[in-house]
Order: structure tokens, then sequence, then C-alpha cells
């Protein structure tokens, strides 16, 4: 009898080491694996969009030129849905549109569309719904334009003063110094840089737009699509 009981109290204790083994195995490998998963990494390049302040982070993708109205359009919207249903103050609400691809044409200043807006119009098939003609200023900075263009009104500078952030394609810049150069026999490289230097306020060259678009939600903004 007494032999049986040791054995008992043998086989408990062996049960319980071999518990206590499993547990520490099975904590090891949530470890493991909490510690192996996907993290981003940070690149200089994309610092800006984390020092943008702000309690929600929206990212506004824009590839035309109707996408590029709906961005403001959209920008507008967050902060007024914001405060009106939240109560939160424009300092809460953080708006970053991307202007890439064709919608890249708007994020020069008027004086690239007074002196290029002939073959800008042109690529984009893209003109004044007023005249007809092509535009010769950035006409997303006019509230004049009401419902005939797709940002109803609001503009680049009104969106601006509510603290949105614009990323500017690189790589779209390149293309349009190459086809307004082409267009009026000038230099690409002179062009590019007269287009980088004349970009509207608030705005980041970034490597490429839809890469920019990469990058923002790795830093934890929500996406939305203008098109």
């Amino acid at each position: 009898m007494k032999h049986d009981r040791r054995t008992r109290r043998a086989m408990i204790s062996g049960l319980g080491v071999a518990a206590a083994t499993l547990a520490v195995g099975a904590s090891s490998a949530r470890a493991q694996t909490a510690n192996s998963r996907f993290q981003p990494a940070r690149h200089a390049q994309d610092a800006w969009l984390d020092a943008i302040k702000g309690k929600h982070r929206s990212f506004i993708d824009a590839s035309t030129a109707s996408g590029a109205g709906e961005a403001i359009l959209y920008a507008n919207n967050l902060y007024e849905s914001n405060k009106s249903g939240y109560q939160l103050p424009e300092s809460d609400i953080a708006v970053v549109a991307c202007m890439r691809h064709f919608a890249t044409a708007f994020a020069y200043n008027d004086a690239i569309w007074k002196k290029y807006g002939k073959p800008m119009s042109a690529m984009l098939q893209f003109t004044d719904p007023k005249t007809k003609q092509a535009p010769s200023t950035n006409l997303l900075n006019s509230a004049d334009y009401g419902l005939t263009l797709s940002n109803f009104g609001n503009t680049i500078d009104s969106v601006v003063k509510r603290g949105t952030q614009f990323a500017v394609c690189d790589m779209a810049t390149h293309f349009f110094a190459a086809q307004l150069a082409m267009a009026t026999k000038g230099n690409a490289d002179a062009v590019y840089k007269e287009l980088v230097a004349n970009r509207i306020p608030n705005s980041h060259m970034v490597a490429a737009g839809v890469l920019a678009v990469n990058r923002a939600q790795e830093y934890g903004y929500t996406l939305l699509t203008a098109l």
C-alpha cells in the first residue's frame, strides 16, 4: 500500500512538471509569434506623415482630374462631419490628399497653369466649364464653379487653412515635365524644377503616389479613394 501511494505521488508530481513545462513552452511560442509579427520599416522620407498632428488620420488617393476635385471635397467633409457629429476641432483631424497620376496637375499653382494650361488641358482632356477652353489658373482653387467641378466650390486654400497636407507624385511630375517640355520645345529638367518650385501650399514631394498610399497606411492612415 505504501508503495502504491508513493507511486501515485510520483505520477502526480510528474504530471505537474509536465504541465508546467507545456505552459512555459506555450508562453514562449506566443512571445515568439508576437515578436515575429510584421512591423513596417521606417524611413526618413516618410517622417512628415507621422509629424502631422491629429487623433484621426485619413489619406485620400486621387489619380484623375475629377478625383483631384473630389479629394478637396472629401477633405472638407472630414472636417465638417467630425465637427458636427463628434464635436471635434480641426486640430484632431489629420488629412493628407495624394495628387498622383493625372491628378498631379492640380498640385501646381496658377503660375504653372497660366504658362502650361493648354498642353496640360490636352493631356488631361480637362477644360474650363465656363469657357470650354484650356484653364489659365488652377480651377480647384476657385469657389466660383459650384457643382460644375467635383470639388463643389471647396478650394485648395480653404482645406489648407483647416490643416490638409498634400502628397505630390514625383514620378508623375517628371512625366508632366517631359510632356510639357516636348509641347513647348523646352528642357525637361528645367520644367521639372519649375513644377516642383510652384507647388500648392502644404505639399510634399513623394517618390510615387502609389508608394505614398502604402506608406500612409503603415503609419495608421485610413485610405479613401477619390475617383
